[in-house]
Order: C-alpha cells, then structure tokens, then sequence
C-alpha cells in the first residue's frame, strides 16, 4: 500500500520591493519630492469628490475621462499654460507614455512611418514610438532648443518636443523657432507632440505659455500628474486637435476602458480647490533651493564638472570633467550607494560625457553627501 505524498503549503516568496537597484543616495532625475506630496490635502479631496459625485460615477467610465476633471483641466490648462482647452478635446490617460502611445499607434495605422524626436531628448520617446512601429529620426537641439531647420530635411511628419524645458539640456525653446515650428507643422499638414511635464517648476521667471496655445489645430498637448504632484498617481492629460481627439478616444477605450474614476474625481476638485496651484507654488521654493545646494555642492567637491541646466525643473545637466568615462563614473557612483544617470541614455548620436542629475527627491544634506560621492566617483 502506498501512500500519497503530502504536499505541505509553502510560504510565498516576499514580492520583489523595486525594479531598480537600490540607493542610498540618488539623483534620479524624474522623481518630485515624494515627502513634499500634500496627503493630507490630498485626501480632503478624495473624501470631497465622492460626497459630491453623483451614482452613476462609480458605473462604466467615459475612456475620454470624468467629465469634471476634463472641465476642471480646460479651465487650468486655460488659466496657466495659456492653452486654448475645449473639454471635449481632453482625454484623461494614465500618464505622458500612454498618450503618446497612442498617438504614435494611431499615426502608424494612417501609414505614417517617422516620428522625429529630439538629440539628446528623453530616451522613452524613441522606445514608445519603436514599439508602436514607427521609425525614429533625431532632430538636434542646441540653446534655443530644437532645430527646425534640420527637422525639415528628417521628411518626418510628426515630431515630440519639450519646448518649455527640454529635457535634458535644460534648454528654453526660442520665440523664432517656436515660429518656425509651427509654421512647419502647418505648411505640412504635420502634428507636433508638445511633452510639458513640468513647465509650472520654473525659478528665473513666470511660466513660459504652451505651445498648443499658438497653434491648437497642429499640437498634440500632453501633461501628467508625474511632476507636479506624484508619478505614482498614474494621471495624465492629452489635449488634442479637434480631427484627432475622437479618433484617439476609441483607442483608449480599447487599451483600459477608461482611467480609475477615484482619481480622477479628487484631482477635479484638487484643481478647483486651487490646491495644485498653491502645492507648486510651495515646491517651487524648495526646489530652487534644492537646485541651489547642488550648484553650491558641486562647486566645492568637483569644480571642474560643468552644469548646463536653465532655473527650472528637477534636474541640472552637469558635463563631466574633460578625460572622464561617463560609463565608468556611473558604475564607480553605485559602488558608494550612489545613483546617477548618464547622458549617453538619452543621447542617439554621442555628446560629450555627462549626468542628468536630479535634486528634487534629495534634501539639501543628502546633495551634499552625493556631491561628495560623485566627485570621489569622478576622480577613481
């Protein structure tokens, strides 16, 4: 006679905590200040938004989005950015990467084949716009941002700008070539994909208008939680030309049926509480002072390295020293607990070596702490 083995439930495995390598310090260039979040505020909004929502709010959801919180973007997109914002050319997404990616399958189903995408520029534009099929130009971009001239000779029909901090360089895009940009769209019947992940974070002056605003028919405008508030809120906003919003609007009802609606309804009422404007206008101190320390760590510990990034955002370009290996002082950084990011991942056709270095997660003794590590890094 035999007898069955007992299997024994086994304890499951603790769920990996993070896809990144861990770091005591790090200079992650797209994390805000995740302490800086207003919780408590925050959560007064969540409570506010389902008191006030009607039944049918927790039903099947519009894919375009709550209607509340597209009125409540149209009005500040209106008020701040200087866009011109109808609510019914809003569409709520999870986030920058969701909305162009589906403009980027969107343009590949028309036949469209080339994106164009800014040199250095952030490295997730080019992988959206590959996985979605297309093919990727580089475009240049120099100190008054992207050249348009060299855009022209890409034969691309669609291009993805950060015309009000372009990322990485820092770089503020120039009143003529915002006029050439647009003239460029219109004249091709071609779309512009306007990536303005954190125009409100500027430190040397009032914030620079959208450039939907200029051209609302030819823009693509695309806005997110991400900076402002918290990555993890997954809440994005694509404002979009009027022949394209409803042509998009089926695609995302196709990805997700539609975006949570608990998010979407405290975020209204965050907008029309004034709440964003007066958390920004509170980060907006801090991190210029964050931006600060790092300038003043990075002149006594490595003087020698150069920052290049303009009075805004949550990152400082800093070109390394000449003789320095990027790869090298990236890896000498996390052998100290030091995160960095090099600018060869944004970069697609080589620049000089280079950090993309992040200050608005880290406060103002940790800046100096990295500083210390970085220039211990530098000089292995």
């Amino acid at each position: 006679m035999r007898v069955a083995e007992v299997v024994r439930p086994t304890r499951p495995k603790e769920a990996t905590p993070a896809l990144r390598p861990p770091h005591r310090y790090s200079f992650d260039p797209a994390t805000p200040d995740l302490a800086g979040f207003p919780r408590d505020r925050w959560l007064r909004s969540l409570r506010a938004a389902w008191r006030q929502a009607p039944i049918d709010a927790v039903g099947e959801p519009d894919p375009r989005g709550a209607a509340v919180l597209r009125l409540a973007l149209a009005e500040y997109l209106g008020r701040v950015r200087g866009a011109a914002a109808d609510p019914e050319q809003i569409l709520v997404c999870t986030g920058f990467t969701q909305g162009l990616a589906l403009i980027s399958r969107w343009l590949a189903e028309r036949g469209i084949d080339r994106l164009a995408v800014e040199d250095p520029g952030w490295h997730r534009h080019r992988l959206i716009a590959e996985q979605a099929g297309l093919e990727v130009a580089v475009v240049p971009v120099d100190g008054d941002g992207i050249d348009v001239a060299a855009l022209e000779r890409t034969g691309a029909s669609a291009v993805v700008v950060t015309p009000a901090h372009q990322f990485p360089t820092g770089a503020l895009l120039a009143s003529e070539r915002r006029a050439a940009l647009v003239e460029w769209a219109e004249r091709g019947d071609r779309l512009v994909i306007e990536d303005d992940y954190d125009a409100e974070l500027r430190y040397d002056r009032s914030g620079v208008g959208a450039l939907q605003g200029l051209a609302p028919e030819r823009v693509a405008y695309i806005g997110s939680a991400s900076k402002r508030l918290t990555p993890g809120m997954r809440l994005g906003w694509a404002l979009l030309p009027s022949w394209l919003a409803w042509q998009i609007a089926p695609a995302k009802a196709l990805a997700d049926g539609g975006s949570e609606v608990a998010g979407q309804l405290a975020l209204a009422d965050f907008l029309q509480r004034g709440e964003l404007d007066r958390h920004l206008r509170r980060m907006r101190g801090v991190y210029r002072s964050r931006r600060e320390a790092l300038l003043d760590s990075l002149g006594r510990h490595l003087p020698e390295a150069r920052p290049r990034g303009g009075e805004a955002g949550l990152f400082e370009l800093v070109e390394l020293p000449e003789g320095a290996v990027e790869a090298v002082v990236v890896e000498a950084a996390a052998r100290r607990g030091l995160g960095v990011e090099g600018l060869a991942v944004h970069s697609y056709s080589g620049t000089r070596p280079g950090l993309v270095l992040g200050f608005g997660a880290m406060a103002e003794p940790a800046i100096e702490r990295g500083a210390s590590l970085l220039a211990d890094a530098v000089r292995v």
